[in-house]
């Protein structure tokens, strides 16, 4: 299957601490490739400057980090050229960190503040081992915001990784994940295939292939309607038409055309109109960071979907009784459950009758 799609949609600040604060986690990472937007998205979490450090290169001359409370600078790094003069290397300036800068982080240890950022982490910090055990020491004692730059370096690398740290990565924020969009319902409470009856202007299935655009690196529409099969192809938006009569039948039929090619599966009906992209991302951010879950929404400690499966779970979903759907996994491993809550019970929603459609058609 070749259909991949890029995801694009980048995690404002509501999207994030909703998916952090649920996670419980205590630091924050913010990393991606140079020009991703870390630093903006940093001095975004907060309404004003917080406690912390800030660090800047100035080109051929060095690269200086200062306390933000103090307003104290000390250069970090010196600009030498190589032996070709073809590349520009920075050398870190090891009595700077070995002395002002591990004061400025005991300094911040100190603060009333509860949170510290740090803009940005990199090469240099990855040569001090003082500095690096000075930084450790503070994260045990404050929580802390970090920009850490994307290189394969032993420290920043412990940093991502940290099991008590919230990864943000803007140029991957949901990890290798796809999603199953499930259109196989027969509508006979509606009364006709309620998918592509009109919803404020578009069928009511266009409405959820909206919200989850640029969110996946793989999406399937699974459907026993042809007119939903052309919808999709219309849209180029990979799509299986089937005749199989169950549940269970649709799960497996979309696990088997992509679930090798993804490492956890979100599960989400076609008839949540107003489900919001941001409440799948921050699911899918959780996911992402706490990734043996099965992860849910919910909305006053009520469960509802859409429902993202780590991969391991994907041999139960391609086994299930006849009939039955992905509630017999959660069930089966509830100690493995958690829960985002969404903003607005309406966002959990479904459209079974005319009724159910003439009521949510009355709200903006």
């Amino acid at each position: 299957m070749n259909n991949i799609e890029k995801p694009v949609f980048r995690p404002e600040a509501n999207c994030i601490w909703r998916s952090f604060l649920t996670s419980k986690k205590k630091h924050i990472v913010i990393t991606g490739d140079r020009k991703s937007g870390k630093s903006t998205l940093l001095s975004s979490l907060f309404d004003r400057q917080m406690p912390g450090i800030t660090s800047w290169a100035v080109p051929k001359e060095g690269v200086y980090m200062k306390n933000n409370s103090s307003g104290e600078v000390v250069r970090i790094g010196k600009f030498c050229s190589d032996a070709t003069g073809c590349e520009n290397l920075m050398q870190p300036i090891k009595d700077a960190f070995n002395s002002t800068c591990i004061a400025f982080l005991e300094s911040l240890a100190d603060t009333t503040a509860p949170w510290i950022t740090v803009d940005e982490i990199g090469y240099l910090e990855n040569t001090s081992y003082d500095y690096q055990k000075a930084f450790e020491r503070l994260m045990n004692k404050k929580r802390i915001i970090m920009v850490v730059r994307k290189q394969d370096l032993s420290f920043l690398n412990r940093l991502c990784s940290h099991k008590d740290v919230f990864l943000v990565d803007l140029d991957r924020p949901f990890g290798n994940s796809g999603c199953i969009i499930m259109a196989s319902g027969q509508g006979k409470r509606f009364g006709s295939n309620k998918l592509m009856a009109e919803y404020h202007g578009q069928p009511l299935i266009k409405w959820i292939l909206d919200i989850t655009k640029d969110l996946f690196s793989r999406r399937l529409v699974v459907t026993i309607h042809q007119d939903i099969e052309k919808l999709c192809t219309e849209y180029s938006i990979p799509v299986i038409l089937h005749s199989s009569p169950y549940r269970n039948d649709m799960i497996r039929l979309g696990l088997d055309t992509i679930g090798s090619y993804i490492d956890r599966c979100a599960f989400i009906p076609s008839d949540q109109p107003l489900i919001k992209t941001e409440s799948i991302a921050s699911l899918l951010l959780c996911a992402k960071n706490e990734p043996s879950y099965i992860w849910r929404t919910c909305y006053d400690k009520t469960p509802g979907a859409p429902v993202i499966f780590p991969k391991e779970y994907f041999d139960e979903l391609m086994s299930l009784p006849q009939g039955k759907g992905g509630n017999v996994v959660v069930h089966s491993h509830e100690s493995q459950v958690r829960q985002l809550p969404v903003t607005n019970k309406t966002e959990l929603m479904d459209i079974d009758t005319p009724a159910d459609m003439a009521r949510l058609k009355e709200r903006p």
